[in-house]
This record gives C-alpha cells, structure tokens and sequence, in this order.
C-alpha cells in the first residue's frame, strides 16, 4: 500500500521578474515549501525517516534560502521556481516527490510526479 509522507519548510529570498510592471524591482518573500514523497513501507515499518527527509530538504533550500534568485534563474517566477526546486529534489530523494511552494500567502505553484 503507497503512503504519503511530507514536510514543510521555509526559505526567505529576493527577486525581481523582469519585464514585469510591479514586480520588476527587487523584492523578497517567505517561501513555504510543502514536500511530499510516496511509497512503500520500508522492513522497518517507516516509507523514509523524518529525519532523513528533512536533511535532504535542508541542504537543497540552503541553495535558495537569503539569496537572489536571479542568480539561479533567468526568470524567477514562482512557477520556475518550482520545476527547479523540483529537479533537484527528484534528483535526491529516491521516491516521486510532489512539491507545493506558496509565494507569500495566497499564491501557489504545484508539481506532482
């Protein structure tokens, strides 16, 4: 039976998108960033350890945590975000990862696998 799993986190970060009326100059936010994993039970009765999940997660938002975004992305929408934060999560966690990062409160991107 798959069982879902997840944790959230949160990153502070500036941006600007350019080209943009209002949020063409550099502003910030607080990031909630909503993790979840699927899969089996593990022989120890757990999908994957809480606190294996959160270091993983810790040491990816580090890369987006107090920094300007623009340096990561060319344009750092909150939908380009995701799909970044996505692929490097994917890439190491071992089971399909939904991701749900909220821009502020109110707004939203999702991916699931």
């Amino acid at each position: 039976m798959k069982m879902k799993l997840g944790i959230i986190d949160y990153i502070d970060s500036a941006h600007y998108l350019p080209g943009h009326g209002k949020c063409g100059k550099v502003h910030g936010h607080t990031y909630k960033v909503e993790i979840v994993i699927e899969g089996d039970k593990n022989e120890s009765g757990m999908v994957m350890d809480f606190y294996d999940i959160k270091k993983i997660v810790k040491e990816v938002m580090a890369e987006y945590d107090h920094v300007m975004l623009n340096d990561i992305l060319e344009y750092p929408s909150v939908e380009n975000l995701c799909e970044h934060v996505h692929a490097r999560l994917s890439a190491r966690l071992r089971f399909p990862v939904s991701l749900k990062i909220w821009e502020g409160q109110g707004k939203w991107c999702e991916i699931s696998p």
